[in-house]
């Protein structure tokens, strides 16, 4: 039976509340800013008020009289000089605003609490930037904390949210080794269970140190403003790239700073590795790969290891070639696809040598998605079959000259059974979930510049474009649309996306390579071996 939405007042009624409490805040806040003279001569007219109710109740009652007497004659007074009335408001006004001025002392300082925690990082550090032979060390045990470190905030728990340190310059701040003990140490007594950044100035002898903000996770996938060729990973920090997009993130539209991969012909990543643990959102970035490709125009193969079924939402759509997670639909799929990459490379180069263009067949983008290979390799070796994995060879050494472009995503307990091939030309690399820097530097060749923490939400991680520097990165939420435990805003935006059922057959596979036979492997390609393709093949 299927389900009945729920009312708009019960979904959105949150929301207008909230919104209704932002409006009232603001109105407030700026009637307080419009107001704000008046109400302090009106507080500095209550503060004179009280001290003189103070002062008559301790004027002696004998002497009340005459003070009556003495302060009617001045009210005559003043009444009878020209201007006097004028002269005397604002006078009053003039006192009023001055007792009514805002006497909280500015903090010039941290606190009792700061200094403590100052005063202990300090001692912390001293075995790292102090050595025996200096004789006016900058770091000393009982030493003044405050000629070291600068520019410190915190936050309302009264953790160090900034902090500058000023170091000697015999500190070995070129050796890895010697960075990432500083980085542990002020990991461990700053907090744990924050991401920190960590920017070395070498010249200047300074580590900078700043808690980052986590990352959105409400940004759901949609249509994102790019070129065909531009895949969105996922979102970063704003000091990482130079371009925004802007997105829906629930019912407002901002802009995102975003991690951009480009693929194609002329692209220098043209293939993208993806690893993680399970539950840290590989297949949710896969999901988000093959919906922007499939927006673009693409063509997409999604070879599933894992067997859950979480592409099951792809089958049978427009530009969806196969949706296999069988080892024998799996072997047919790369076999066909290493085949339609010779194909692609021998009739682009007849073309080139009658001075052609290109077929368009051979620049439409084929993307060859795999969730989990080892686990159909597994299986391939228990039934005595050759491994898929090996047929990835020629799509991935020629996949960029013939518009291929593969995309692999393995957990961390299987990648050495990922085969050379894979390493070497997927220079493009995302590592999501909970990971060790040893893990990270491994598989993105540069350990992360912030200090991962153990606990993070799915699809959340690092990513690096070949020689490119290490970026944080957040996935846009895209869910399993049939799964019921994802957010169903989540879910419906994903739904949205998925294109229109196909209508007939939309790939018609050429003969099969026997099993044993290795794919054609290097530049040189017998076009003898390349089976014709059908007529209605893309």
């Amino acid at each position: 039976m299927a389900r009945r939405p729920l009312p708009r007042i019960l979904i959105s009624g949150n929301a207008s509340l909230s919104r209704g409490r932002d409006l009232a805040r603001t109105a407030a806040d700026n009637a307080t800013d419009v107001l704000h003279p008046l109400l302090t001569i009106g507080r500095g007219l209550r503060v004179l008020a009280s001290a003189g109710r103070r002062r008559w109740a301790a004027t002696p009652k004998d002497k009340r009289g005459p003070a009556l007497f003495l302060g009617a004659a001045c009210v005559l007074v003043v009444a009878l000089v020209p201007y006097g009335p004028l002269t005397a408001l604002i006078t009053l006004m003039a006192a009023a605003a001055w007792h009514g001025r805002d006497r909280t002392p500015a903090q010039t300082g941290p606190g009792e609490a700061e200094t403590e925690r100052l005063a202990s990082l300090y001692e912390a550090l001293v075995p790292y930037f102090s050595i025996p032979e200096d004789p006016t060390p900058l770091f000393a045990h009982g030493g003044e904390w405050d000629k070291a470190f600068s520019d410190y905030a915190f936050d309302g728990a009264g953790r160090i949210t900034r902090l500058r340190i000023r170091y000697p310059a015999y500190f070995t701040d070129g050796e890895p080794s010697s960075r990432a003990r500083i980085e542990s140490l002020l990991h461990a007594k700053s907090g744990r269970g924050r991401e920190y950044l960590f920017d070395w100035d070498e010249e200047g002898n300074q580590l900078d140190l700043n808690v980052l903000a986590a990352l959105p996770t409400s940004i759901a996938a949609q249509p994102f403003v790019t070129t065909p060729g531009e895949t969105v990973l996922g979102f970063t920090d704003a000091a990482s790239v130079q371009r925004t997009l802007p997105v829906t993130d629930g019912e407002e539209t901002r802009d995102a700073p975003p991690v951009i991969w480009r693929t194609g012909p002329r692209s220098a990543e043209p293939h993208l590795l993806a690893v993680g643990q399970p539950g840290s959102g590989t297949s949710t970035l896969l999901r988000s790969i093959a919906l922007q490709a499939l927006r673009h125009g693409g063509d997409v193969l999604v070879v599933e290891g894992g067997g859950s079924g979480e592409y099951s939402c792809l089958s049978g759509r427009t530009g969806v070639l196969a949706v296999e997670s069988g080892p024998a639909g799996a072997h047919a799929t790369l076999d066909w696809a290493a085949q339609e990459t010779e194909r692609r490379l021998i009739a682009g180069h007849r073309a080139r040598e009658a001075g052609r263009p290109a077929p368009e067949d051979t620049r439409r983008p084929l993307w060859i998605l795999l969730d989990r290979p080892s686990v159909l390799g597994h299986l391939a070796a228990a039934e005595g079959h050759r491994d898929p994995l090996a047929l990835l060879q020629v799509p991935l050494r020629h996949g960029r000259a013939a518009n291929v472009t593969v995309v692999v995503a393995e957990q961390f307990d299987h990648l050495e059974l990922l085969g050379d091939a894979v390493w070497q030309h997927t220079r493009a690399r995302v590592v999501l979930g909970p990971a060790a820097i040893p893990q990270i530097a491994e598989v993105l060749g540069l350990p992360p510049h912030t200090t991962p923490t153990a606990q993070v939400p799915p699809g959340r991680g690092y990513a690096r474009l070949g020689s490119g520097p290490v970026h944080r990165l957040q996935v846009p939420a895209t869910p399993d649309p049939y799964d019921d435990a994802a957010h169903p805003v989540h879910r419906q935006a994903v739904r949205e996306l998925l294109p229109e059922r196909a209508h007939g057959t939309t790939l018609s596979k050429p003969p099969r390579r026997h099993p044993d036979r290795a794919p054609a492997q290097g530049s040189s390609i017998d076009a003898s071996e390349i089976p014709e393709v059908a007529a209605d093949a893309p």
